[in-house]
């Protein structure tokens, strides 16, 4: 386990110090993205005192324009912490990140635990599990010195870009549209810069939350009930510039804004 608590020595320091990840040495960067949650979870408790409480998860690379802009071909897991997490109408500091950029996503808040032991969950089961649906802005930060060149599993090992994220109001589960058809667009400075559907999000973004469950069940660990899950961008990353506005409209759940002065 040394080599883990080494890699995750790195990553907690580059973030603390907004620095550029240059590529871990070869002895202690993750081999596999089995190895790259070990850090990933030794990251989190390095980054607990500033960062705040674990609150819930992001999910990337949901869509297939994300997976073709990341070349991952398939879902992966950050954390989402107390201190990240800030209502629409917030005023960010660019400064606060390395290169920042936001995505376009459906956020769920749970009514309920997910627990370990309930597995195999279904998009189905996880449904139920559903308090209310929000519009949301994730925030990512490219704080890497070439990210095509880490490879999956150190990304993961870094929360996958995650970096914050701002939520709009809830709305219950009964009262939301289908989310599937949910159509979602980004605005920046009053421009469209990126469109989808929750259909783009593995056909559902049900399907992501029940990934989730079960990536964390296959480690032991439970979705909890209060928690928050990003469930994955309609569109591609948008990379800002200081003094960007940005606007998600989520048709049916309403919008969420930001401004990164």
């Amino acid at each position: 386990m040394d080599r883990v608590v080494e890699a995750a020595k790195v990553i907690a320091g580059a973030r603390r110090a907004r620095e550029k990840l240059k590529p871990l040495p070869a002895k202690i960067a993750p081999r596999d993205e089995a190895e790259g949650y070990q850090v990933q979870r030794a990251v989190h408790d390095l980054l607990l005192p500033e960062s705040g409480a674990l609150v819930g998860y992001k999910i990337g690379c949901t869509s297939s324009v994300m997976q073709e802009y990341l070349n991952v071909p398939h879902p992966c897991g950050g954390g989402v912490f107390e201190r990240g997490v800030h209502r629409s109408g917030v005023k960010l500091a660019a400064s606060d990140f390395v290169h920042v950029g936001v995505e376009c996503e459906i956020a769920v808040e749970l009514s309920r635990d997910l627990s370990a032991g309930e597995a195999p969950f279904t998009a189905e089961w996880v449904g139920e599990a559903i308090e209310a649906y929000m519009p949301a802005i994730e925030i990512v930060d490219d704080r890497y010195e070439q990210w095509e060149t880490l490879g999956a599993p150190t990304l993961v090992a870094d929360d996958f870009f995650a970096a914050a994220c701002v939520l709009g109001e809830p709305v219950g589960r009964y009262a939301a549209p289908d989310v599937r058809e949910v159509a979602g667009r980004a605005l920046i400075n009053g421009a469209e810069a990126g469109s989808g559907r929750g259909a783009d999000v593995l056909g559902h973004p049900h399907n992501a939350l029940a990934w989730l469950a079960n990536h964390l069940a296959a480690e032991g660990k439970s979705l909890h009930k209060g928690q928050i899950v990003l469930t994955g961008s309609l569109i591609r990353t948008v990379w800002l510039n200081p003094g960007d506005r940005v606007v998600m409209e989520l048709a049916g759940l309403g919008k969420v804004e930001a401004e990164f002065a």
